[in-house]
């Protein structure tokens, strides 16, 4: 009886067991495999169109122009089905002007994937007008995928092209594991749409929908749309054109910036590019005329064109002498156009010479003679850390990708960098802006501005992102020594332009009181034994100086900053004169300047 119970009881065990499994594996299948079909839940990521760049008066500097992306059903690659994608390949080519068949497969081939279930990508952007009247037609095919897309354009195509930067396929690694980039294949590259990339390209958006397991959608669940900001800079359209304008093909660089807080109005590193030549993507021919052009259009000589500064550093050499003590205000030196140091003999850009000259002659007349011996006096030491203090050799702050520092000579720089000693002679040549010393044109504006305010300030384009203000602040940088020589040196810069022997008077027509300094920055070195020197205009195009004039006005109310610089122009006050004038001018006409 026992061993009955115990057969029954085991045999019982294993029909539970077998009626369990044929209920879980047979008839559950189809209930679970209905659950299954609803309950999978695809998230789609959205892109996010970028925002816009606006001049300070919401004029469009870089938009967005709305058009459409096309994609075929995927899995079509299979010999079954290459058939119906040769087919849609054929009706697209037939339809649509200017695609090429074989790319569109490679492009399809390339991309589709026997994991994905998404519609693969074949026209990226294809303008609204180009489309809409085959639209309707588009839309009806099943194998096709019309989608809202959008393509970046500049309105004003070369105009401050080095400031607005472009945007282009991102094809680096970094720039690929850019979630927005992922989804839009397109990122920031150069200057304001490079340096704001995360605030212009914004968030991307979600949407969660349940789908069958063949893909099949049931319902959308959430959806989150995307976001992004536009921003506004400081620049305005209208003086960014004028400067552009009276340049006149010129090479060099322009900057107005607000002496006060260091917003920017207009600035132009020339030659210019077209922005929208790179959206989609430069010919090679077009790279390589670009490439070779010896006027460096391609360079963003605002922040990364390192030139010797000439005599527009004077100032601050001068403030260096103060700051020692050894030399005053009514110290004198004798110029006889020239001082003899070794073997060799520093000349006076003037071959007479200037006789006795004090500081305030040294910078109205520009003589070098004086910064000759005051810098043998006070020595390189004491001359470049108070240089470095007043901006120079360090990033201004400016709000572009990839800012130079330029350099600052001295004894430790030059055994750091050559392995070598430091010479008296280069001490000469650095008190007036030569040999190794090299600044960019933003430097010099900055350094402009606090001379003329005795604050430094930080350069900047933007003014607001999404109509919230952006504010930089200024920096009291400057010791009482150097602020007690501030109206000395803005006076001799005064006279630098009104002044009958300023260097900057004769080529100075506004009717805004201004106060400036010229600079002439050697391209090369000038021969031991020429005794009289070339003029400028006598020289080759590219052995020319690079000419210098940088200013602030009103002179009594500094509002703003105007620094030109002109490769190869020869002299500051020559080169650069009438375009500094011309633009005070505007800035009064526009009533940015309101004289008192």
């Amino acid at each position: 009886m026992r061993i009955k119970f115990l057969i029954f009881g085991f045999l019982l065990f294993w029909l539970v067991l077998l009626v369990r499994i044929y209920y879980i594996s047979i008839k559950s299948n189809t209930y679970y495999e209905e659950i299954a079909k609803r309950n999978a839940i695809r998230v789609e990521y959205l892109a996010p169109f970028r925002g816009s760049i606006l001049d300070i008066n919401g004029k469009p500097l870089s938009v967005n122009r709305l058009g459409f992306s096309i994609g075929i059903k995927p899995q079509l690659s299979s010999s079954k089905k290459r058939e119906i994608l040769e087919n849609e390949i054929d009706f697209l080519v037939k339809n649509i002007d200017g695609l090429d068949k074989e790319k569109l497969k490679k492009l399809y081939t390339r991309r589709d994937s026997s994991y994905s279930h998404e519609f693969v990508k074949v026209v990226d952007f294809i303008s609204y007008n180009k489309i809409m009247k085959k639209f309707s037609k588009l839309s009806l095919r099943d194998n096709l995928s019309i989608n809202i897309a959008s393509r970046r354009h500049y309105p004003y195509e070369y105009l401050a092209s080095h400031v607005i930067g472009y945007v282009a396929k991102a094809n680096h690694k970094d720039e690929q594991n850019n979630p927005i980039a992922k989804l839009t294949g397109f990122i920031g590259k150069t200057g304001i749409e490079k340096y704001y990339n995360s605030v212009l390209e914004g968030q991307r958006g979600e949407k969660l929908t349940k789908v069958t397991a063949f893909n099949e959608e049931l319902e959308e669940i959430d959806k989150k749309l995307p976001t992004s900001s536009d921003i506004k800079l400081n620049l305005d359209l209208e003086l960014q054109q004028y400067i552009t304008k009276i340049f006149d093909k010129k090479s060099g660089v322009i900057i107005v910036m607000n002496a006060k807080n260091g917003k920017i109005l207009a600035a132009g590193s020339f030659p210019e590019y077209n922005l929208n030549s790179f959206v989609d993507g430069i010919s090679h021919s077009k790279w390589r005329n670009l490439s070779n052009d010896f006027n460096h259009p391609f360079t963003n000589k605002l922040i990364n064109g390192l030139y010797p500064p000439g005599s527009v550093i004077k100032m601050g050499v001068g403030l260096s002498f103060f700051e020692t003590g050894l030399i005053t205000p009514n110290t004198n030196f004798y110029c006889g156009g020239s001082i003899e140091l070794g073997e060799r003999d520093f000349r006076c850009w003037k071959n007479k010479g200037h006789s006795k000259t004090n500081f305030r002659k040294a910078i109205r007349e520009s003589c070098d003679v004086y910064f000759y011996k005051g810098s043998l006096k006070v020595g390189i030491d004491k001359i470049t850390p108070v240089l470095k203090n007043l901006g120079f050799a360090r990033k201004t702050g400016v709000d572009l990708p990839h800012e130079f520092i330029g350099s600052v000579p001295g004894k430790s720089w030059k055994m750091q960098k050559y392995q070598k000693p430091w010479y008296q002679g280069e001490t000469l040549n650095t008190s007036i802006g030569q040999g190794y010393f090299l600044v960019t044109p933003l430097q010099i504006a900055k350094h402009t501005a606090l001379l003329a305010t005795g604050y430094s300030v930080t350069p900047h384009f933007i003014h607001s992102i999404e109509g919230l203000n952006v504010d930089y602040g200024k920096k009291d940088i400057l010791t009482l020594t150097q602020k007690k020589h501030l109206p000395l040196i803005r006076s001799a810069m005064r006279e630098v332009v009104s002044h009958p022997r300023g260097t900057g008077h004769r080529n100075i027509k506004t009717k805004v009181d201004i106060a400036g300094k010229t600079g002439t920055a050697q391209v090369v070195g000038i021969p031991q034994d020429e005794k009289i020197r070339m003029k400028e205009h006598e020289l080759e195009y590219y052995r020319r100086s690079h000419a210098w004039f940088t200013t602030y006005g009103p002179y009594k109310d500094p509002q703003y900053v105007v620094t030109v610089m002109v490769e190869h122009g020869g002299h500051g006050g020559s080169a650069a004169g009438a375009i500094v004038s011309k633009i005070y001018d505007k800035l009064l006409e526009m009533k940015y300047i309101k004289q008192k």
